[in-house]
């Protein structure tokens, strides 16, 4: 049951979490949270300004020394609580993820939320196990031992895809570590990030820990990065934005962490089983309707299977069922916006003039006609160097690149800016490890394509940024070192000190 609810009601104080209470913002600008399926409103409310920035921040610093002071288990506890807060919603979080950002309610069920709620159990963990090396008396003459600290209020601007799994990602490690947060949601997407934060106050989790401002990014999101009293930033979105985001947080020396666009490479050597294969491409490319940084979006497939590959993936693609998203057995939701619609719909239209656009191409029309709906998209003969295939689309679209030997597989594989996750396919368990080992990405799928776990990281190299979300090393990001070391001689005069005056003593 996808448990509905008036989201009017829900939110009638506003969208803006401070300080463990919802309200209204103080910009002039009202902005509508539309239903991507129907192009209608649901939700309106004023945009975050300037001063409610500086007033969640102002909350995240008044809230940070007894935070920060709280034992690991303490901040255990209460994040354990809240993983059981956010279980007990699972319903209306699916439901409100589904409204606003219009993925199937299948996918938010079974993928968004779990995933959310596994995720606050993890770092509920890892509270209690910060690691560093051993004391030791590394010089001899001290004891060494190595603290790790919260860093303090933690700034972070999460994207419009997965709004609630990019709240966990930013909110969970930054306070398991102790810290305390001021997140700005998408405006497009506030929703769930409030209920999230709402989940958090409900766990005992004190006010001004979890803090939301819901406002633009030149308003509310610049000013926020800029900010004095913010000691780390955190961004996932464009490369383009996330250069800006590094200017700025450059110019006040916080600590960064950027996880960018994705161009994903699935790499198909001739040995793979082309059915795993294809099933695997249509899922990796179609997910959230192909707005996913790690979406499988260039499939190089060697020439003996390239001609079965690209009709297993048609005929597949043939399959997938557009349509309401709460209808339990919609396959493909709208796109986020008709913006983001027509934005795609522009790449296939201009890829149209260099290549062959074999399945798709189009919006859906009768009854789906009214949403933002693109339909899955499969695309060959382009050259590498095109833009089909070299810029991100974020959409349904799948290119199929033909190759010969391993090594050209491998380089047309890096052989574009990103550095997110890429897949590799083959039964050759030397093809796969030299897979894993050349291809330049934070993360390399073997005979599979999207999967992840809370455990282990999620992150990019090259122009698709650098710092790690989920898993300890996560945990590690928020957290600052702190070398501690402790004479143990009790001697007034240490035999270094003649290096700076003095003779040795005899």
């Amino acid at each position: 049951m996808d448990q509905r609810f008036d989201v009017t009601e829900r939110f009638a104080q506003g969208a803006q979490y401070i300080a463990g209470r919802l309200r209204t913002g103080g910009s002039e600008r009202i902005h509508a949270v539309v239903d991507p399926a129907t192009g209608e409103q649901v939700y309106t409310y004023r945009l975050a300004g300037a001063a409610d920035v500086d007033d969640a921040v102002a909350a995240a610093r008044a809230a940070f020394p007894v935070w920060a002071g709280a034992t690991p288990g303490e901040r255990s506890d209460a994040m354990h609580r809240f993983a059981a807060a956010l279980g007990e919603r699972a319903g209306e979080l699916a439901y409100a993820e589904s409204l606003q950002c219009g993925k199937p309610i299948k996918l938010s069920a079974e993928f968004d939320v779990p995933g959310s709620v596994d995720n606050t159990a993890f770092f509920a963990g890892a509270a209690r196990h910060l690691e560093g090396k051993a004391a030791a008396e590394y010089s001899g003459d001290h004891t060494s031992y190595v603290r790790r600290e919260p860093i303090g209020v933690v700034g972070s601007i999460a994207p419009w895809n997965y709004p609630l799994q990019m709240a966990a990602w930013k909110v969970l490690p930054a306070i398991a570590a102790g810290n305390t947060i001021v997140l700005k949601p998408a405006e497009l997407t506030p929703l769930t990030s409030l209920m999230f934060a709402q989940a958090a106050t409900e766990a005992g989790i004190p006010d001004g820990v979890v803090n939301i401002v819901t406002g633009t990014g030149p308003e509310a999101g610049e000013h926020l990065v800029g900010h004095p009293g913010v000691a780390m930033t955190s961004f996932t979105g464009s490369t383009g934005v996330g250069k800006r985001v590094a200017e700025l947080a450059t110019a006040t020396v916080k600590r960064l962490h950027l996880e960018l666009g994705g161009k994903a490479p699935f790499v198909v050597f001739d040995d793979a089983d082309v059915e795993a294969a294809a099933h695997g491409a249509v899922a990796g490319a179609l997910i959230n309707s192909g707005q996913d940084c790690t979406a499988a979006t260039r499939a190089y497939v060697q020439r003996p299977l390239y001609d079965a590959f690209v009709a297993a993936v048609a005929d597949l693609m043939a399959t997938v069922r557009l349509g309401d998203p709460f209808d339990p057995h919609t396959d493909l939701g709208p796109l986020i916006s008709q913006a983001q619609a027509d934005r795609v719909a522009g790449f296939v239209e201009r890829a149209r003039g260099y290549a062959t656009v074999v399945t798709g191409g189009e919006a859906p029309g009768g009854d789906l006609a009214r949403g933002a709906y693109y339909r899955p998209t499969l695309i060959t003969g382009a050259a590498q160097d095109s833009e089909i295939v070299q810029s991100e689309i974020f959409g349904p679209v799948l290119v199929v690149l033909p190759f010969d030997s391993d090594d050209e597989g491998l380089a047309l594989a890096n052989d574009t800016p990103y550095g997110l996750a890429a897949s590799a396919w083959s039964r050759d368990v030397y093809r796969t490890n030299r897979a894993t080992r050349e291809i330049k990405a934070g993360c390399v799928w073997i005979n599979d394509h999207i999967p992840i776990i809370s455990e282990m990281p999620h992150g990019g190299m090259r122009a698709s940024g650098y710092g790690k979300d989920m898993s300890a090393y996560s945990f590690e990001e928020y957290t600052q070192v702190k070398h501690v070391m402790f004479d143990n001689t009790a001697e007034a005069r240490k035999d270094w000190h003649r290096t700076v005056f003095g003779d040795r003593q005899t």
